[in-house]
């Protein structure tokens, strides 16, 4: 549960329009058989522990207090809890732009490629094949879902807005992208929290798209809102070039260039300037020339050169001429990092914060790669038990032994009773053979106040939902966390007013218990360079020769089979299979006039040592436990060429990582972010240079995972 709440202020502006039919930070609290409002309750920010996961440093490690620690952060975490922790550590933002969850009613996937195997590396390299993208195998795997209730997503963005407002400057702005979907609510939402005055332009960023043909004019803008927290706030003057300075600005004296301009009449002299002033049209950006050289396959990143015309107008580089210290700039929905490139690049500090791991690793290797510092931490707020936590509920139906799940989290049939349902408000419903059906209650995680069970959801629970349950002897509820467990089981002792057990159970232990971590072989040895005399420049090398992961091998068998539904054949195809005796399978594919074509249809198929199925490999020299240091590190993209220590090339990976310093630990990432840690804790062999057989013999190690495995070379 949180440590504590930290407070802070939500009231409405006064006079501002508001929308009536969200209840925004109060939680009303009703007693049974009573309509009266009983209480009221207004907690604040909770405030998590904070772990501190790595630390991407060129310099030494410093630690916190000293004036040379480092300033940049990327958060794992929700938006409330990060501002609670930047809150409690005095930490003030200079420029916030977010890119929230639209409302859109849409689920984004991740598209998770395959990468090339490394032990064809060479032969690939020989043939110098051009590799395709068409060719390279993926799946898709679900990030996220935008699918909101319209009143839950309003109370969900006015939360975070207003704990957004409490750790923002006195000069700081905010811009929120958002698009048609729910802009409008938004727009009313901001200026209620930041008030009327304070709204400084509706910003539209014009791009070209191509959409499926329909009977509306085709969508090619966002909108950006911009409003600063008081009317003293940092504005930078933007200009745009002239369409044709050089045929308009044809004279010239002692000031320049100039052009004879005339407004009502008057004839003045206009000079050749910086440019226009920027108007609030940005058409000039295009989304798909941005993406030719940015795109990382995260489905909603935006071009930096958004963002870097965003930073420069509302923030400078220094924020205090005394302290030197640099301007702050934040982003609590970080996904794929272009804030914090964009800040880095410009020479400002970053705050990145996002729930989803795809999104903090992608930031990570973006930020290393553009060579900055910063620390990743994560909010120990229970919401990141899987990826993120869309996944999380996703899971939970076939964790739950028994568990019929509810659809949608809107009605659950109760079987052999179909006459009877359970209300939305349960999960759904385990059949016991001696208590017979048991509805359970599981939080959402999408909803940041259902993590905690408390005494307003119990009252829910016992004088709402339990008198509306025919023939029910027992309910489960679960949480994540529990305000107080004396204090809550005395409540339902004191206010069930029913003969329905309540019992409570901790999510955490059953996520927990069906973790499967991935397994890993490898050989690791120690040996002279050959450039040094004995003794001298000694050199390590990890070779990785199998890796296996249960639950990637699962989501790719379970792709194969929805496609092998979903293919279907021709006519011609059919025939072609029985002239040759020939067994495939077909997939729909749309050709460059979207009309419907078939091709084969190539299953996924994993071989058997599995380094496809890595993305990255870092070797940490420096800490045996506690945050991640990489002292070196080899990622893999799609392609299967190397990015070493951030730097691109194009090679092939060995399925070796090197290095100059002792490794103490291990972690390979595999291609859908899952992480796996390995300690060495057994004396490593000083080789020579010359060829020294394997030995075969398999050793346990200690590690974070219990079934890596190592082999001594």
């Amino acid at each position: 549960m949180p440590k504590k709440f930290i407070p802070y202020y939500p009231d409405t502006i006064q006079g501002q329009a508001i929308l009536n039919n969200i209840t925004r930070t109060k939680r009303i609290l009703k007693y049974r058989d009573s309509d009266k409002v009983y209480e009221r309750i207004k907690r604040g920010l909770p405030l998590y522990d904070v772990d501190t996961i790595e630390q991407v440093r060129k310099s030494p490690s410093s630690q916190e207090g000293d004036l040379e620690v480092v300033k940049n952060l990327v958060i794992r975490g929700e938006c409330i809890s990060a501002c609670a922790y930047l809150k409690q550590k005095g930490i003030k933002v200079d420029l916030v732009y977010i890119d929230p969850p639209f409302a859109s009613g849409a689920d984004y996937a991740k598209k998770v490629f395959i990468r090339r195997n490394p032990q064809l590396a060479e032969e690939i390299k020989k043939a110098e094949e051009t590799l395709d993208i068409d060719e390279l195998r993926s799946f898709e795997e679900k990030m996220y879902g935008d699918v909101w209730n319209k009143e839950d997503y309003l109370n969900w963005m006015y939360e975070n807005l207003v704990a957004i407002k409490s750790v923002m400057s006195e000069t700081a702005s905010i811009y929120v992208h958002i698009d048609w979907h729910i802009g409008h609510y938004i727009k009313i939402l901001l200026d209620e929290v930041f008030g009327e005055d304070n709204f400084n332009n509706e910003i539209i960023w014009a791009y070209r798209r191509w959409t499926a043909k329909s009977k509306t004019f085709q969508n090619s803008h966002d909108i950006i809102y911009w409003y600063s927290k008081t009317e003293n706030y940092i504005w930078n003057q933007i200009f745009e070039d002239y369409a044709d300075a050089e045929a308009h600005f044809t004279e010239e004296d002692d000031n320049g260039k100039y052009r004879w301009q005339y407004l009502r009449g008057e004839k003045y002299k206009l000079y050749l300037r910086e440019g226009i002033r920027m108007k609030d049209w940005w058409d000039d950006i295009s989304y798909i020339n941005s993406m030719a050289t940015e795109r990382l396959d995260y489905s909603t990143q935006k071009p930096e050169e958004v963002l870097k015309r965003v930073i420069t107008a509302s923030s400078n580089e220094l924020g205090n001429d005394i302290t030197k210290e640099k301007m702050i700039i934040a982003d609590f929905f970080g996904g794929s990092g272009v804030t914090a490139k964009a800040a880095n690049d410009l020479g400002r500090n970053f705050i990145h914060v996002d729930i989803g791991i795809n999104s903090i690793q992608t930031t990570r290797d973006r930020l290393k790669a553009a060579g900055a510092e910063f620390d990743v931490l994560e909010v120990k707020d229970g919401v990141n038990l899987f990826r993120n936590p869309i996944q999380t509920m996703d899971k939970l139906a076939s964790l739950i032994p028994g568990l019929q799940k509810n659809n949608k989290y809107n009605t659950a049939v109760i079987p052999n009773e179909s006459e009877e349902s359970l209300s939305k408000f349960w999960f759904g419903s385990i059949s016991d053979s001696k208590l017979g059906q048991v509805p359970v209650y599981v939080p959402n995680l999408l909803d940041h106040n259902q993590k905690v069970l408390d005494i307003p959801i119990i009252n829910e629970i016992l004088s709402q939902e339990l008198p509306k349950l025919e023939n029910i002897k027992k309910v489960i509820a679960y949480y994540i966390d529990l305000s107080d467990e004396k204090t809550i089981k005395k409540f339902i002792e004191e206010n069930n007013a029913t003969e329905i057990e309540v019992e409570l159970r901790d999510l955490k232990q059953v996520l927990d218990e069906v973790v499967v971590t991935d397994q890993v072989e490898y050989t690791i040895q120690e040996f002279p360079s050959p450039s040094q005399g004995e003794g001298q420049g000694v050199r390590y090398e990890v070779i990785i020769t199998k890796f296996t992961s249960d639950r990637l091998i699962q989501k790719i068998d379970e792709y194969n089979q929805k496609k092998e539904l979903a293919s279907t054949k021709t006519k011609l195809f059919e025939e072609l299979e029985n002239e040759n005796g020939d067994s495939e399978e077909f997939e729909d594919t749309e050709n460059s006039n979207g009309n419907s074509i078939k091709k084969p249809y190539k299953k996924i198929e994993i071989s058997a040592n599995g380094l496809e199925l890595i993305e990255l490999v870092s070797l940490d020299c420096a800490n045996a436990e506690g945050e991640w240091n990489s002292t070196t590190e080899i990622k893999i993209d799609k392609y299967g060429y190397v990015s070493k220590d951030g730097t691109k090339t194009k090679t092939f990976w060995d399925t070796k990582i090197q290095s100059t310093e002792k490794p103490v630990r291990m972690k390979i990432r595999n291609i859908a972010g899952d992480e796996l840690i390995i300690s060495f804790n057994q004396e490593m062999q000083v080789l020579s240079n010359k060829k020294v057989p394997t030995t075969k013999k398999k050793k346990e190690t200690e590690s974070s995972s219990p079934k890596g495995k190592r082999k001594s070379k």
